[in-house]
């Protein structure tokens, strides 16, 4: 199988962007000043996830495909993102991040977006999280009759992904892992968004929800419909996640 050598590191590492002296690119992708920002709860304020046993978290894990009709509440959404992406500190004169999940080189090249249909204080639309300050930004309204047929349609007719409460939907802009490591990034890009998942497949057993990820959807769609070229930043994985 050709692909398979994708799998090896390179004998021979072209000389990276890092190594060459090159600025470091941005954190997370920028956003207009006047954007509508939606402060989320903060960590030290949660009160939910902390009855939950790691053994027993890591046992009841399962893919879960059959959501309630239930909200999550905003403390909850909140949970789950800090839990996949949430930053514990900015270091190196605050261009790189320790998160709460690993990441090559501390680069974390990862976006987060969300298409948010049912969650108590927000309307529906898509929004994506700002890492970096703990906040959601609005990005559009959605029309939430016609999500569940659209998410079917972007997701190869897995009708069930539209039911959700919300959808995680992560990108990946690549150049912010290539900066330093070139041609051997294409492995921790992989292994790294699969950190983020596992972390969601986690926090939802601790607030009673439930997810399943998803690789079967069509490219072109997604990227689409988030609005990206699907070059320098591409879709990359999702998960629906809703109320068990």
């Amino acid at each position: 199988m050709e692909y398979r050598k994708y799998l090896r590191n390179p004998e021979e590492h072209l000389e990276s962007d890092q190594q060459k002296g090159l600025p470091v690119p941005p954190i997370q992708k920028p956003y207009p000043k006047d954007a509508e920002l939606i402060d989320l709860v903060p960590q030290e304020k949660f009160t939910i996830g902390n009855n939950v046993n790691l053994l027993d978290a890591i046992d009841n894990r399962e893919s879960r495909r059959q959501y309630k009709q239930d909200a999550l509440t905003l403390e909850e959404l909140s949970f789950l993102l800090w839990v996949t992406q949430g930053v514990k500190e900015l270091i190196r004169d605050d261009l790189l991040t320790l998160r709460t999940v690993p990441s090559g080189g501390c680069m974390h090249p990862f976006e987060t977006y969300l298409v948010i249909n049912r969650v108590n204080g927000l309307k529906s639309g898509l929004y994506r999280y700002i890492a970096v300050g703990h906040k959601l930004l609005f990005l559009k309204e959605l029309d939430p009759e016609k999500m569940p047929e659209k998410m079917s349609e972007i997701n190869n007719r897995q009708a069930f992904i539209g039911k959700a409460a919300v959808v995680f939907m992560w990108t990946v802009r690549p150049y912010r892992t290539e900066y330093r490591y070139a041609d051997d990034s294409l492995k921790d890009i992989l292994m790294s968004v699969g950190h983020i998942c596992q972390n969601l497949y986690l926090g939802v057993e601790a607030i009673e929800c439930g997810t399943c990820a998803i690789v079967a959807y069509n490219q072109k769609l997604l990227d689409e419909f988030l609005e990206i070229d699907g070059y320098d930043e591409i879709a990359l994985y999702l998960a629906p996640v809703g109320k068990i």
